[in-house]
Parts: structure tokens; C-alpha cells; sequence
């Protein structure tokens, strides 16, 4: 088996360390044009919206004239930060869209290209609030987003009830913070709220343990020219650094196939020499059980000297047939079925452990 398929992991990480100090924490958001330009300060969300926010932070149930549902997050290493992902489900009724005009959202002040023909639009805005607990038990708002949205789909294909996923990351010191997100129309008039409580673990949750990233099927991965350094909306895939990434969040895949897991490992002991990227001795094995907890693959011993690790596994089992012709034993493919993914690891410098679990489903 491969442990590592297309990049250098040890090169990508320092590369990455290096990339997202620069990342922009903010992008500015509308404004009044009424104030002069000595007197203005920076707005991210608009009174009205951030009230609206406001409104539904006690209970996590937020206005929905715009539906739309945050339902997973990840992370990865931002040198002293770590790189949160977000995703979001909505129908594409639900988003507005319509032939495209001239009047299009902008980024700032520059504005997008208009689209071409046979393509339907939706123009929008999204606020983010990140906000921590303080000691009072009162929330305060930790940092404030604003991007503007524009989502194209094909009006041939269109599909009003269709439910796509987006994505969109930012960088945040390690801690537990809430995300209110609210989804607007360009005047305001129609908007959409939604929470999402996490954590984002740091030396002190791995203390003693060794911690990874949330597990994870890879579908695609593709390296981009450069980081994005602006807080942007993707569709169906999420940017890490220079890493275009479309993962397999239903965690369902084929029989026969190869998966490809991917996360990143919090908490080992590392070595480094002058020059080189930091090197980790860690033991890592791999098995699958069935729905009955029954032993279905287990993989051979992997050896990791890097903290991120894109491993591919072949769902491929060794059967024992006891027939008329004798005792032997076959490859087949894992059946379909629902199974659980047990990912054990070991620091062989410090003794650290821990283990993982990822349910799949094969069908």
C-alpha cells in the first residue's frame, strides 16, 4: 500500500505552515455611503443582520426565510492557528437564482465578470460570527466575516430541489467558539441563520495522547497554484492551502474500491534537523469490523515518520473456502454492507495512543 499518494507530506506541511500565517482574517463588508470617509469604520454585518443573528443564539434555531443547514466541520494546522472548515447544505430554490444581469456582487470594489448565457444565478451575502464564552458566561464576538456569493448552475440541468453542499475555511486560534451564520439577499430583506457549536483542540487537549483530525474518505485532490488569502464559498469541495479537496462526506463507496483516508496527526513527539521538516516516529494499524463487530479486513502494520497522512486502503478481504476440492483461501471484494473503519495509532518515541473509528457504508 501506498502511504502517501501525490505529495511530499513533511514538504507540504512546512509549505502550508508558512501559506496560512498570511491568510486574510476578515473581508471587509458593506458599508453606508453616508458617513464621510475620515469618520467610517469598518462594518462586517450590517446592524439589522447582526441583530437578526442575535435573535436565535440562545436557543440555536435561527430565522430561515433562507434555509440552509451547517452540518460538519473539519480542521487541519494553521502554524499557531488551526484552519477551520465548514460545510453548509441548501436546495437551490432556496438560494434565489435566476437569469443572470449585469448587476452582479462584488468583491470589494472590484466586481465579478458577468456570467455567461445559459447559466442561472444567485447573488448573496454570508456574515460570520465566530464567538467564545467568556468567564461570565456571556458570549462575545471573537471575529467577524463577510463574503459575497455568487453560485452559478447550469439552466438546462437545473434542478429546483436539489440539495448541494458548500464549503468555506478560516483560520482561528484553538479553543471552543460557536459559528452564527446568517445567508442574506443583496438588499437584506430575506435572510437565513444558522449555528454550529465546535471545538478546536490545541497542546493541551493532546497533552498526555496523541489527537487527529476528523477521518475522512478523499474522492479528489488536485495542488492549486496558490493558497486562497480571502475567505471564499466553494461548491462541493473545500481548499486547504494549496490543496483543491473533494472529500467523500456521505462515506459511502463501491465495492472493490480503494479508499483513500486522510488526517492529520496532534500530539506526537517529533525530531528535527537543521533544515528539514519535523519527523515523528509513529506505528499505525488499520482493520474493519462489520455491523456485528466481527473482524472483516485488517491491513499490515504502516509506519509513519509525518504527521499527515493521505493512506489508500483496498477493501479487499482474504476469505477462507473449506469446499470438496480442499481448504484455500480467496480475494474478494468487501460486500456491501455497513461497516466501521478502527484507526489505531502509537508514538514509539513517547508511547502515546489513540483510536479512531470512521462508519462507512459500502453499496
Amino acid at each position: 500500500m501506498k502511504a502517501l499518494k501525490t505529495i511530499a507530506a513533511g514538504t507540504f506541511l512546512v509549505f502550508t505552515m508558512n501559506l496560512l500565517a498570511g491568510l486574510a482574517l476578515a473581508t471587509p463588508g458593506p458599508q453606508s455611503k453616508k458617513q464621510p470617509a475620515k469618520q467610517q469604520e469598518k462594518v462586517y454585518i450590517p446592524k439589522e443582520v447582526k441583530a437578526i443573528m442575535q435573535e436565535g443564539l440562545a436557543t440555536r434555531e435561527g430565522r430561515q426565510d433562507i434555509p440552509f443547514n451547517i452540518f460538519k466541520h473539519l480542521m487541519f494546522p494553521a502554524q499557531e492557528n488551526v484552519f477551520a472548515i465548514f460545510f453548509f447544505k441548501a436546495k437551490n430554490k432556496d438560494l434565489g437564482f435566476a437569469p443572470p444581469t449585469q448587476a452582479v456582487v462584488t468583491l470589494g470594489e472590484e466586481a465579478e465578470p458577468a456570467p455567461e448565457a445559459g447559466v442561472l444565478v444567485a447573488n448573496l451575502y454570508a456574515f460570520l460570527q465566530f464567538l467564545q464564552t467568556d468567564k461570565g458566561g456571556n458570549a462575545r464576538v471573537y471575529r467577524e466575516v463577510y463574503i459575497p456569493w455568487t453560485v452559478e448552475e447550469d439552466a438546462a440541468a437545473f434542478d429546483p430541489d436539489k440539495e448541494e453542499w458548500y464549503s468555506f475555511g478560516y483560520p482561528l486560534p484553538h479553543g471552543k467558539y460557536t459559528l452564527a451564520m446568517a445567508l442574506t439577499s443583496t438588499d437584506l430583506m430575506t435572510v437565513g441563520v444558522g449555528y454550529q457549536d465546535f471545538h478546536l483542540p490545541g497542546p493541551a487537549d493532546y497533552k498526555d495522547r496523541l489527537e487527529t483530525t476528523p477521518l475522512f474518505f478523499v474522492k479528489s485532490m488536485e495542488q492549486i497554484v496558490e493558497p486562497e488569502m480571502r475567505t471564499l464559498i466553494h461548491k462541493g469541495l473545500f481548499t486547504y492551502s494549496v490543496l483543491n479537496i473533494v472529500p467523500n462526506l456521505e462515506a459511502a463507496v463501491a465495492p472493490g474500491q480503494t479508499v483513500d483516508l486522510f488526517y492529520f496527526i496532534f500530539g506526537a513527539a517529533s525530531k528535527q534537523e537543521a533544515g528539514q521538516p519535523p519527523k515523528s516516529n509513529i506505528e499505525a494499524h488499520y482493520e474493519i469490523l462489520d455491523h456485528e463487530g466481527k473482524l472483516a479486513i485488517r491491513w499490515e502494520e504502516q509506519n509513519y515518520d509525518f504527521f499527515l497522512v493521505n493512506q489508500q486502503l483496498p477493501l479487499r478481504q482474504t476469505v477462507l473456502i473449506k469446499d470438496d476440492e480442499g481448504e484455500r483461501t480467496e480475494q474478494r471484494d468487501l460486500p456491501a454492507g455497513t461497516y466501521t473503519m478502527i484507526v489505531t495509532l502509537k508514538d514509539r518515541t513517547s508511547g502515546a495512543e489513540t483510536k479512531k473509528e470512521l462508519p462507512f457504508e459500502v453499496k
